[in-house]
C-alpha cells in the first residue's frame, strides 16, 4: 500500500516518472496525500540548487527567485497554478454552485483567474527574493515547497467533502486520518524550526497553513467540497504565506 501511495504521490504531483500504482483506493489517495512532501523533495532540492547557483555566479535575487519557481511549475506540470487559477474563476463566477463547478472544469482561464495567478506569483516571486538578499534562500525555497505539498493531507482530512462526485477530488476527499494530517504538519513544523530560528519556522508553516485552511474552508462553503483544482489553489497560496514569513 505504501509503495503504491508512493507511486501515485510522485506520477500526480510531478513530473518523474514512476509505474502505476497497482491499485488506487481510498486508503492509497490517502498515503499518496500523506506523501506529497516527501514526493516534492526532488522539486525542493532542485529549487535549492537553482537559488544557490544564482547567487553563485551574481543573478538578482528576484530573477533567481523567479528560476527557482519556474523550475517547481515546471517539474510539476503547472498542476497547482492550473488548479489556482480555475479555482478563483470558479469562486468569482457569478453563478450557483453548479455552474461555478462548469467554469473551473472548462480549460481556460478567465480575467480573475489570471489576476489572481499573476498576483499570488508576484507575492512567491517577490518574498523568495527577499529570504535570498537576507540570505537564507536555499532553505526557505526548500521548505517553501514542502510545506505547500504538506497541505494536502490537510484538505483531504476526514470530513472535507467532495464537490463533485468524480474526478481526482472525490478521490482523495476526505482519505486522509486527522491524526495523519496532525502528524505531517508536526514534522514539517519541526523540520523548519530547527532551519530557522525556531519562532520564525513555526509561523512560516503555521501561516501556510492557514492560508491554505481560508481558501478550503470558501471552497467547502461554496462549491460544497474539494476538487483537483481546489486542492492546487491551497498548495499555491500555501507556498506563499510560507515565503512570506520567511522573506526577511
Amino acid at each position: 500500500m505504501i509503495l503504491d501511495a508512493l507511486k501515485m504521490a510522485v506520477g500526480t504531483l510531478t513530473t518523474v516518472r514512476v509505474p502505476a500504482p497497482g491499485v488506487i483506493d481510498k486508503r492509497v489517495a490517502g498515503g499518496a496525500m500523506v506523501l506529497a512532501p516527501l514526493a516534492a523533495v526532488p522539486l525542493a532540492a532542485f529549487a535549492s540548487l537553482l537559488v544557490f547557483l544564482g547567487d553563485l555566479v551574481g543573478l538578482p535575487a528576484f530573477a533567481s527567485a523567479a528560476l527557482a519557481l519556474g523550475a517547481v511549475a515546471l517539474g510539476s506540470r503547472g498542476l497547482h497554478l492550473d488548479g489556482l487559477a480555475d479555482t478563483a474563476d470558479g469562486l468569482g463566477a457569478s453563478y450557483d454552485r453548479a455552474r461555478a463547478l462548469d467554469v473551473m472544469r472548462r480549460g481556460d482561464s478567465g480575467p480573475t483567474g489570471i489576476a489572481t495567478l499573476v498576483l499570488v506569483l508576484l507575492v512567491q516571486t517577490g518574498a523568495l527574493a527577499g529570504a535570498i538578499a537576507a540570505g537564507h534562500g536555499i532553505a526557505t525555497a526548500a521548505i517553501a515547497v514542502l510545506a505547500g505539498r504538506g497541505v494536502l493531507s490537510l484538505c483531504c482530512a476526514r470530513g472535507v467533502p467532495s464537490a463533485r462526485p468524480e474526478g481526482l477530488g472525490a478521490t482523495v476527499a476526505g482519505s486522509v486520518p486527522r491524526w495523519a494530517a496532525a502528524v505531517v504538519f508536526a514534522v514539517l513544523a519541526g523540520a523548519a524550526a530547527l532551519v530557522f530560528p525556531w519562532w520564525q519556522g513555526l509561523i512560516a508553516v503555521v501561516l501556510g497553513y492557514l492560508a491554505a485552511s481560508a481558501l478550503l474552508a470558501r471552497c467547502v462553503q461554496r462549491l460544497g467540497g474539494v476538487t483537483g483544482d481546489v486542492l492546487g489553489g491551497c498548495v499555491e497560496v500555501a507556498v506563499a504565506g510560507v515565503l512570506l514569513a520567511l522573506s526577511f
